[in-house]
């Protein structure tokens, strides 16, 4: 891919210490781009960024995009160091898995905290800046923002959060210049699984999935790239992400019970 249109430009990513968030700040410093990287771990990103070779290129700032005030010092730090803003990549989030009737209700809360209130915080921050430079914001989301996923309540109820706010922004700005891009990925190898939360809040701390059989983050960032160049509106990846969202719209009743089957066959599924 062409990336000389990203050279120079200032791109936030928040969750950039690991899976698609790292791999594109990887992908955008290759570019000639001007790469910020938010995560809760400041030792872990800049230990990273080390590893990138361009030190000049990159800065590091520990955020928790659940706090208001840490996304305020991230864009307060980017726009002290490089002036302003122009891309906004909302991608830090956590995922669950229990049954609704099993769940502690604070599961819920924390994952709408991080994935839905962490991408309002930080859109909310940099919205002054990403209008003066007519730049872009970002969610990345997941199918399950199209169609929901069982024994995920709250990762579901989170990322369709997500989507319903960003695609308001979008009308908000229409004339404005302002590119929102709605980034749904299918299954992508991350470690996102080990860390999903379980009923009782604690981490899962295994994957149920063939997570070699599963689209590269690397892959999934090129693809983001590739759909910020186009200035897209929305991005789904992978031929069952497609399906599954055309036939969510179409036939719901049947998606959702082959949606269940197809979860009933995970490793040690909730359903069992």
């Amino acid at each position: 891919m062409d990336g000389t249109c990203f050279k120079d430009k200032v791109i936030i990513i928040t969750g950039a210490s690991s899976g698609i968030g790292l791999a594109s700040a990887r992908l955008f410093v290759s570019f000639g781009a001007r790469v910020v990287m938010a995560a809760r771990s400041l030792d872990k990103l800049q230990s990273l960024a080390q590893s990138m070779g361009d030190a000049e290129h990159i800065l590091c700032v520990k955020t928790d995009v659940s706090v208001f005030g840490d996304c305020q010092n991230l864009i307060d730090r980017t726009v002290e160091k490089w002036g302003g803003i122009d891309i906004l990549v909302n991608n830090a989030g956590l995922s669950m898995r229990a049954m609704f009737k099993d769940l502690d209700l604070s599961v819920i809360h924390t994952l709408m905290d991080v994935n839905f209130w962490g991408t309002v915080n930080c859109t909310k921050c940099a919205l002054p800046h990403l209008l003066k430079s007519r730049g872009s914001v970002v969610g990345v989301i997941s199918i399950a923002g199209f169609s929901a996923l069982p024994a995920r309540t709250g990762y579901s109820a989170s990322k369709y959060a997500i989507r319903g706010f960003l695609d308001t922004i979008r009308i908000e700005h229409l004339k404005d210049g302002l590119g929102v891009l709605v980034f749904a990925p299918g299954y992508t190898s991350s470690n996102v699984r080990n860390a999903a939360l379980t009923a009782d809040g604690s981490a899962q701390g295994e994957t149920p999935l063939d997570e070699g059989k599963l689209m590269s983050a690397e892959d999934c960032a090129l693809h983001l790239a590739k759909a910020l160049r186009r200035r897209s509106s929305q991005c789904i990846l992978t031929p069952l992400g497609h399906l599954t969202v055309w036939a969510h719209r179409l036939f719901p009743r049947f998606t959702d019970r082959m949606t269940y089957k197809y979860i009933a066959r995970e490793a040690n599924s909730p359903f069992k």
